[in-house]
């Protein structure tokens, strides 16, 4: 048996650590994404960017917006356009029920990562709900409570 890729893996493409930082992230969806050939090449090339995109859903679809994805300097003139909306795939049953949390309980849909798996561009889409500066400055201290610890701990063995 040869060994190769089993296409189970999952290869990261682009990540929104910020998303982490300005939300609660109640619950993570996984989700396809409609993408024409010179953006899927420009994914493969690593040339994506979720800082400040966002989902909203319209009319029964869900669409990723302000997600930019560099132009492939090979496609010349069928080339795409890098902030356009683009459609997410979904269940309509999971889609309604999205629609109903964020209608109602003011939550958000962010884009957490974009990876391939089997092949297919996915996107990791977070349920979320936005944070107070001070809830951001509680998750610092305790980020940096927790490395002291560990730099205490490193250094009491170190001898």
């Amino acid at each position: 048996m040869a060994k190769g890729k089993t296409g189970d893996e999952i290869q990261p493409i682009a990540e929104n650590r910020k998303a982490r930082h300005d939300y609660f992230v109640e619950e993570t969806y996984e989700a396809g994404i409609v993408l024409v050939g010179s953006e899927v090449k420009s994914c493969r090339a690593g040339r994506v960017n979720l800082r400040d995109s966002y989902a909203q859903i319209k009319d029964g679809e869900i669409f990723l917006h302000n997600c930019h994805i560099s132009p492939f300097e090979q496609a010349n003139r069928f080339n795409h356009e890098p902030l356009r909306p683009r459609k997410l795939l979904m269940h309509k049953r999971e889609i309604q029920r999205l629609f109903g949390k964020v209608r109602e309980k003011g939550f958000t849909l962010v884009p957490l990562r974009l990876y391939f798996k089997k092949g297919r561009v996915k996107v990791e889409l977070a349920l979320a709900k936005g944070k107070r500066s001070y809830d951001k400055r509680e998750d610092i201290a305790a980020r940096d409570v927790k490395q002291e610890m560990a730099r205490a701990l490193r250094g009491k063995y170190d001898d």
